[in-house]
Protein backbone atom coordinates (compact mmCIF):
# COMPACT_ATOMS: atom_id res chain seq x y z
CA UNK A 1 0.00 0.00 0.00
CA UNK A 2 1.33 3.30 -1.09
CA UNK A 3 0.75 6.16 1.13
CA UNK A 4 0.66 9.64 0.31
CA UNK A 5 0.54 13.10 1.91
CA UNK A 6 -1.58 14.74 -0.45
CA UNK A 7 -5.03 13.72 0.86
CA UNK A 8 -4.37 13.99 4.79
CA UNK A 9 -3.56 17.65 3.93
CA UNK A 10 -5.98 18.54 1.70
CA UNK A 11 -8.33 16.66 4.36
CA UNK A 12 -6.57 19.25 6.51
CA UNK A 13 -7.05 22.50 4.53
CA UNK A 14 -10.83 21.09 3.57
CA UNK A 15 -11.27 21.53 7.36
CA UNK A 16 -9.85 24.17 8.23
CA UNK A 17 -11.89 26.15 5.55
CA UNK A 18 -15.26 24.68 6.34
CA UNK A 19 -14.67 26.05 10.28
CA UNK A 20 -13.81 29.38 8.33
CA UNK A 21 -16.73 29.90 6.53
CA UNK A 22 -18.56 30.50 9.86
CA UNK A 23 -16.89 32.79 11.27
CA UNK A 24 -16.83 36.37 10.42
CA UNK A 25 -12.69 36.96 11.39
CA UNK A 26 -12.12 35.12 8.72
CA UNK A 27 -14.35 36.92 5.77
CA UNK A 28 -12.50 39.88 7.09
CA UNK A 29 -9.26 38.38 6.29
CA UNK A 30 -10.30 37.15 2.83
CA UNK A 31 -12.00 40.67 2.17
CA UNK A 32 -8.30 41.85 3.27
CA UNK A 33 -6.26 39.85 0.82
CA UNK A 34 -8.92 40.37 -1.92
CA UNK A 35 -7.71 44.40 -0.87
CA UNK A 36 -4.19 43.25 -1.98
CA UNK A 37 -5.66 41.15 -4.74
CA UNK A 38 -4.34 37.77 -2.95
CA UNK A 39 -0.69 39.03 -4.00
CA UNK A 40 1.74 36.68 -2.00
CA UNK A 41 4.42 39.87 -1.36
CA UNK A 42 1.55 41.09 0.78
CA UNK A 43 1.92 38.27 3.47
CA UNK A 44 3.44 40.17 6.39
CA UNK A 45 0.70 43.06 6.30
CA UNK A 46 -1.70 40.08 6.08
CA UNK A 47 -0.65 37.86 8.96
CA UNK A 48 -0.90 41.40 10.83
CA UNK A 49 -4.37 41.79 9.75
CA UNK A 50 -5.05 37.72 10.84
CA UNK A 51 -3.23 38.40 14.00
CA UNK A 52 -5.21 41.67 14.69
CA UNK A 53 -8.63 39.99 14.26
CA UNK A 54 -7.49 36.21 16.16
CA UNK A 55 -5.28 37.62 18.23
CA UNK A 56 -1.82 35.23 17.66
CA UNK A 57 -2.01 33.26 14.44
CA UNK A 58 -2.68 29.42 14.96
CA UNK A 59 -1.89 26.63 12.51
CA UNK A 60 -4.68 26.66 10.78
CA UNK A 61 -5.12 30.72 10.40
CA UNK A 62 -1.86 30.13 8.79
CA UNK A 63 -2.97 27.43 6.52
CA UNK A 64 -5.79 29.19 5.27
CA UNK A 65 -3.40 32.18 4.80
CA UNK A 66 -1.22 29.38 2.61
CA UNK A 67 -3.96 28.45 0.48
CA UNK A 68 -5.96 31.65 -0.01
CA UNK A 69 -2.22 32.98 -1.06
CA UNK A 70 -1.50 29.60 -3.04
CA UNK A 71 1.90 29.96 -1.21
CA UNK A 72 3.23 26.66 0.53
CA UNK A 73 2.03 26.13 4.62
CA UNK A 74 6.17 26.19 5.30
CA UNK A 75 6.97 29.71 3.90
CA UNK A 76 3.93 31.62 5.76
CA UNK A 77 4.84 29.58 8.90
CA UNK A 78 8.78 30.79 8.52
CA UNK A 79 7.72 34.43 7.57
CA UNK A 80 5.61 34.00 11.12
CA UNK A 81 8.40 32.67 13.30
CA UNK A 82 10.79 34.63 11.73
CA UNK A 83 9.52 38.17 12.90
CA UNK A 84 9.33 38.54 16.62
CA UNK A 85 5.95 40.61 16.17
CA UNK A 86 3.91 37.61 15.27
CA UNK A 87 2.92 35.38 18.40
CA UNK A 88 1.78 31.68 17.55
CA UNK A 89 -0.26 31.37 20.92
CA UNK A 90 -2.49 33.32 22.56
CA UNK A 91 -1.59 36.33 25.49
CA UNK A 92 -2.53 36.69 28.19
CA UNK A 93 -5.39 38.59 29.69
CA UNK A 94 -2.19 40.74 30.86
CA UNK A 95 1.50 41.54 29.76
CA UNK A 96 4.67 41.75 31.78
CA UNK A 97 7.52 42.88 29.17
CA UNK A 98 10.86 42.91 30.54
CA UNK A 99 13.33 45.46 29.29
CA UNK A 100 17.03 43.12 28.46
CA UNK A 101 18.50 46.01 27.37
CA UNK A 102 22.31 46.66 28.64
CA UNK A 103 21.07 49.71 30.76
CA UNK A 104 17.93 48.04 32.22
CA UNK A 105 20.28 44.18 32.80
CA UNK A 106 23.07 46.24 34.65
CA UNK A 107 20.41 47.93 36.89
CA UNK A 108 19.20 44.27 37.36
CA UNK A 109 16.33 43.44 34.82
CA UNK A 110 18.44 40.14 35.35
CA UNK A 111 17.14 39.48 39.00
CA UNK A 112 13.34 40.97 37.75
CA UNK A 113 12.99 38.02 35.58
CA UNK A 114 13.94 35.52 37.50
CA UNK A 115 11.94 37.22 40.56
CA UNK A 116 8.78 36.93 37.69
CA UNK A 117 9.41 33.28 36.49
CA UNK A 118 9.94 31.93 40.17
CA UNK A 119 6.42 33.71 41.26
CA UNK A 120 4.76 32.81 38.45
CA UNK A 121 5.82 29.32 37.30
CA UNK A 122 6.64 30.39 33.98
CA UNK A 123 9.54 31.33 31.68
CA UNK A 124 9.78 34.11 29.46
CA UNK A 125 7.81 34.03 26.12
CA UNK A 126 4.84 31.77 28.19
CA UNK A 127 1.32 32.24 29.43
CA UNK A 128 0.88 31.10 33.25
CA UNK A 129 -1.76 27.92 33.13
CA UNK A 130 -4.73 30.00 34.15
CA UNK A 131 -4.21 32.71 31.31
CA UNK A 132 -3.60 35.63 33.15
CA UNK A 133 -0.52 36.44 32.74
CA UNK A 134 2.41 36.55 29.53
CA UNK A 135 5.51 36.89 30.58
CA UNK A 136 7.99 38.73 27.54
CA UNK A 137 11.14 40.19 27.02
CA UNK A 138 12.55 43.21 25.17
CA UNK A 139 15.76 43.51 23.70
CA UNK A 140 15.61 47.16 24.56
CA UNK A 141 12.23 49.67 25.01
CA UNK A 142 14.60 52.31 24.61
CA UNK A 143 13.94 53.76 28.18
CA UNK A 144 17.31 53.51 29.61
CA UNK A 145 16.98 56.40 31.61
CA UNK A 146 14.46 54.99 33.86
CA UNK A 147 16.51 51.44 34.06
CA UNK A 148 14.97 48.97 34.79
CA UNK A 149 12.27 49.18 33.55
CA UNK A 150 9.16 46.82 32.93
CA UNK A 151 5.86 47.68 30.39
CA UNK A 152 2.28 46.48 32.44
CA UNK A 153 -0.06 45.95 29.93
CA UNK A 154 1.13 49.17 27.70
CA UNK A 155 2.66 50.82 30.08
CA UNK A 156 6.30 51.98 31.08
CA UNK A 157 7.15 51.88 34.94
CA UNK A 158 10.41 53.22 35.55
CA UNK A 159 13.21 51.88 37.98
CA UNK A 160 11.71 48.35 38.62
CA UNK A 161 12.51 46.31 41.45
CA UNK A 162 11.24 42.76 42.09
CA UNK A 163 9.45 43.51 44.76
CA UNK A 164 7.58 46.26 42.70
CA UNK A 165 7.02 43.69 40.01
CA UNK A 166 5.48 41.31 42.28
CA UNK A 167 3.65 43.94 44.26
CA UNK A 168 2.03 45.00 41.01
CA UNK A 169 1.47 41.78 39.28
CA UNK A 170 -0.59 40.63 42.50
CA UNK A 171 -4.21 42.30 41.21
CA UNK A 172 -3.72 40.48 38.27
CA UNK A 173 -3.66 37.00 39.81
CA UNK A 174 -6.29 37.34 42.57
CA UNK A 175 -8.74 36.64 40.92
CA UNK A 176 -10.88 34.91 43.32
CA UNK A 177 -8.40 32.49 44.05
CA UNK A 178 -6.56 31.86 47.33
CA UNK A 179 -2.99 32.08 46.16
CA UNK A 180 -0.58 35.00 46.04
CA UNK A 181 2.11 35.81 44.01
CA UNK A 182 5.75 34.96 46.01
CA UNK A 183 3.95 32.06 48.10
Amino acid sequence: MIVTLAKPKQKRVQEVLSRAAGDKRYKILDAHMKKHQHRQDALIEILHKGQELFGYLDDDLLLFVAQRLRLPPSRVYGVATFYHFFQLKPKGKHTCVVCMGTACYVKGADKILVALEGALGVKAGQTTPDGQVSVLTARCIGACGIAPAVVYDGTVAPRQTPEDVLATLQPWLSHGSESTVGD
